[in-house]
């Protein structure tokens, strides 16, 4: 990790500098080498402004605050970086293949059952099958452009599903008590 500290409009402080090379050493645990950290703390008039940027393996990652107290601001700077950083790697690490397979992402779709996991339902929608005949229903999907419908069916008294087709006529699942 190579850290580099810049001062502008404050003379250059030791202890500073060795603060902030310090507390950036915690974030190499979750970047990859290698590792530029650039420290650019400066003050005007009385805010003490203090501005990261880190490069590592083609990702760079920014983060800036300004405080009454320079080592304050490099802390909450640091907070800032740290929670990127890890978002960072959580996310490499979901996009990294689990199974010893190289080179491709899985989606949690593909292969949901070998990897031990059941498909979720991500979406609830709730209807009131409504008691029409089938030709309503047909008409109840032009009129509102929908790809399906639930119904009563009339006739019946059972819930029953009318869909579109793709050339253009229409399906029917019907259900039996």
């Amino acid at each position: 990790m190579r850290v580099t500290v810049t001062f502008r409009h404050m003379e250059s402080s030791e202890a500073l500098k060795s603060y902030a090379i310090e507390k950036t050493e915690r974030l190499g645990k979750y970047l990859f080498e290698p590792i530029e950290v650039h420290w650019v703390l400066s003050v005007e008039k009385i805010r003490h402004i203090a501005d990261c940027t880190i490069v590592a393996n083609g990702v760079t990652i920014k983060a800036q605050d300004d405080t009454q107290d320079m080592y304050a601001a490099i802390d909450m700077v640091l907070e800032k970086l740290e929670k990127q950083v890890r978002k960072h790697k959580e996310k490499v690490k979901d996009h990294k293949p689990h199974n010893g397979e190289g080179g491709s992402i899985r989606y949690p779709a593909e292969g949901a059952a070998e990897a031990g996991r059941s498909p979720r339902v991500v979406r609830k929608e709730n209807q009131f099958a409504k008691p029409m005949s089938v030709e309503e229903a047909v008409m109840q999907v032009e009129a509102v452009k929908a790809p399906f419908l639930v119904f009563t069916d009339s006739s019946t008294n059972n819930i029953s599903v009318v869909y579109r087709l793709d050339d253009g006529n229409y399906g029917l699942i019907e259900t039996t008590k």
